[in-house]
């Protein structure tokens, strides 16, 4: 039987033909982009937002009611130092809506006050983020955990609020929406707005240590690397028929992992962490994958979806990350990453996210004989550090940006899937400059009006077919 967390429901795991590029913005171009950013960020810009501390109180809004959306907002009330509150929510479905306040009513029922949200501060509907967010006063903070489709018009408004941000990963799922993150990125470092992106292993303290570990030579240098993921089915990745008295779009919407529109597919949404931490440990992002995967078990399933992935990353020096996915029930479970270098090698990741117990080993056995640090435990919690250190840099009116990188590992994640479907091997470059933009019009969307992809006659959506459908991921809707 299934475990399925639906979109929204409390138990979801947090944890998505190539045309001739076009060489004008290659990586190299991005690279120096995200560089000028970073620039930019190290920069001391003028004050614009009212001192946090301990006599400022923060509101937060939450855009996206799922099971993420309501966890981040447990995560950042927990983790504040100083007086912090829900102030407005909004959703496309009234039921997540109530089911996240009900949740946060409930564990935060010994303090009332941070989560103050009266009906008419309750709003649904494909405009709410925008009712939602001005019920915030600039230098508040706006949480964005939709799926991915609607970062980029949510995180627009947000700038022009003047509102900080903590915003879930992924945060695109192609080229075009990733260049346009980038130039919102820009903006927000222009106005010194705050920006935090869902890539918590990177606040991990035990993390941070292997990292620095690593960086300074113990285990020498890295010759490859390797990451899993296979469980069984988590999240909504299996999607049935639609029932008929079901509109498309909001029903696609409800079930967003089994579509490659709406959440980069589960490769994007659950494998970015993987590849995310073992490409911070090598300090680089690959420049291109060759990938295989396919669809064994699916039977009357409709969605976008492998059952298994297996992909080959390769960095600029050659140095091999070799990722493997699968979502099948019955077979091997494994959730780890591992780094293999020439003196020695090192655990990212043991069994999950946390605690991660980073480990270096003077070899390639990993043993306890050969174990040469180990991070002590107990661990603080990674979704917790991730709101302290947003929530310090703005108490502390320090630079903060994390979304230049966090579009960097969702074109990453972008480029082992679309090799995986295609068949081909996809550069990096070709990723980010891919024509295929997947939910065009996303300011456009109603609940009666068309999905980005639509069914056949018997109700089924367009699949990958690697060798067959090679300069997109998938046949035209």
């Amino acid at each position: 039987m299934f475990f399925v967390a639906e979109y929204g429901t409390l138990t979801i795991i947090k944890d998505n033909t190539v045309s001739e590029p076009n060489r004008q913005t290659g990586r190299r171009d991005f690279m120096k982009y995200t560089g000028a950013v970073s620039a930019l960020a190290a920069m001391h810009v003028p004050r614009v937002f009212g001192q946090a501390g301990n006599n400022h109180s923060l509101q937060l809004a939450l855009i996206g009611c799922g099971g993420r959306g309501t966890g981040a907002v447990a995560d950042a009330i927990g983790a504040a130092s100083y007086p912090l509150k829900l102030a407005a929510m909004a959703d496309v479905f009234q039921h997540r809506l109530d089911e996240s306040f009900g949740a946060l009513g409930q564990q935060f029922q010994s303090k009332p006050d941070v989560v103050n949200v009266p009906q008419d501060r309750q709003f649904i509907g494909f405009d709410a983020y925008k009712k939602a967010m001005d019920v915030l006063n600039r230098g508040d903070i706006v949480i964005l955990a939709t799926p991915l489709a609607f970062r980029g018009l949510h995180f627009a408004y947000a700038i022009e609020k003047g509102l900080n941000v903590f915003m879930e990963k992924p945060l695109t799922a192609d080229g075009p929406s990733s260049k346009r993150m980038l130039e919102l990125a820009k903006k927000a470092d222009e106005k010194n707005i705050k920006c935090a992106v869902g890539l918590m292993i990177r606040h991990c303290r035990a993390r941070q240590e292997l990292h620095k570990r690593i960086a300074d030579g113990e285990i020498g240098d890295i010759i490859a690397m390797r990451a899993y993921r296979m469980h069984g089915p988590v999240g909504s990745c299996f999607s049935k028929v639609k029932p008929k008295d079901r509109d498309e779009l909001p029903w696609q919407i409800e079930r967003f992992h089994s579509f490659i529109w709406a959440s980069g597919g589960l490769f994007n949404d659950f494998y970015i962490h993987q590849i995310d931490e073992c490409s911070w440990m090598k300090n680089s992002f690959p420049v291109k994958a060759q990938a295989l995967g396919g669809r064994h078990f699916r039977n009357d399933f409709v969605d976008q979806n492998f059952d298994s992935y297996a992909v080959e990353y390769t960095y600029d020096d050659g140095t091999k990350l070799f990722f493997d996915g699968r979502t099948m029930i019955g077979t091997r479970n494994d959730m780890s990453s591992v780094v293999h270098a020439s003196k020695g090698s090192a655990i990212v990741s043991s069994s999950g996210h946390f605690p991660g117990k980073c480990r270096t080993f003077k070899g390639q056995k990993q043993d306890r004989k050969s174990v040469a640090w180990a991070f002590p435990q107990p661990e603080e919690s990674p979704y917790a550090l991730e709101w302290k250190d947003l929530l310090d840099a703005i108490a502390r009116d320090v630079p903060y940006n994390e979304v230049p990188r966090g579009v960097q590992a969702s074109l990453v994640g972008s480029m082992g899937r679309m090799a995986a479907h295609t068949g081909q091997e996809i550069t990096y470059e070709q990723m980010l400059n891919c024509p295929h933009e997947m939910a065009p019009n996303i300011a456009e969307f109603s609940y009666k009006g068309p999905a980005p992809v639509m069914p056949d006659a018997d109700g089924k959506y367009p699949i990958p077919i690697p060798g067959v459908t090679t300069e997109r991921e998938y046949g035209k809707a």
